[in-house]
């Protein structure tokens, strides 16, 4: 199996960081490996978030943050400020909080039960930070109705985005139309995309996505 996966660390050394989630064959196959074994890579593919902008906020859903704690560490070293907002459904699923906490960046954290943070979604908190604050620019990565959510406040509050959607991916090289959304593959126009993308999608964007056929499915 080959599945798409985005960079959460990469060192001055060349190392590269992924995060693997286990929810399929390919990543539990992953979390089998040991120190020493070999996988096959190939890329970079696609697009990456521009880091344009002096005020900076980053919303990571899950395991959504996993590009962004990696973004937030390349805007700091740029002499950018940073605003985080990490949402997960429990405190035991916020990922890279203890991370983060080490950055000088401002963290704001939501979980759904209560268990850390204000009880809710991220996007609540989002609202409240866009309502006293002013941002350069919103980078979003994480599930798709939260990112469409997040696409309506960056509307309502007038704040460029840029959010990395998700997509079935086989060949990476815009071939093969598995990860068409509208007019876009996420493969290479992808999988970053700005709000003026995201407005010429939204017949599908936050509604529907494909399965491994093609088939569109709900969200």
């Amino acid at each position: 199996d080959e599945i798409p996966m985005s960079v959460s660390k990469a060192d001055k050394n060349g190392e590269l960081g992924l995060t693997v989630a286990k929810v399929g064959n390919a990543t539990a196959r992953l979390h089998e490996l040991g120190e020493g074994d070999q996988i096959g890579v190939r890329g970079p593919y696609g697009n990456w978030f521009n880091l344009s902008g002096n005020r900076l906020l980053m919303v990571g859903g899950g395991y959504g943050v996993a590009p962004l704690a990696f973004g937030a560490e390349v805007a700091l070293s740029e002499g950018k400020k940073v605003t985080v907002i990490l949402g997960a459904k429990t405190s035991d699923e916020l990922l890279f909080r203890s991370r983060l906490e080490k950055l000088n960046v401002e963290l704001k954290i939501s979980t759904e039960d209560g268990s850390a943070g204000v009880k809710g979604l991220a996007t609540e908190v989002l609202e409240d930070v866009l309502e006293r604050t002013k941002f350069d620019c919103i980078l979003a990565c994480g599930p798709e109705l939260m990112l469409k959510k997040t696409f309506d406040l960056s509307e309502k509050y007038k704040i460029p985005l840029q959010v990395s959607l998700e997509r079935m991916m086989k060949c990476s090289v815009g071939l093969c139309g598995s990860c068409c959304i509208g007019p876009y593959r996420v493969c290479i126009d992808g999988p970053i995309f700005s709000a003026d993308k995201l407005r010429k999608i939204k017949d599908e964007f936050g509604i529907f996505k494909r399965d491994a056929s093609g088939r569109k499915i709900g969200l």
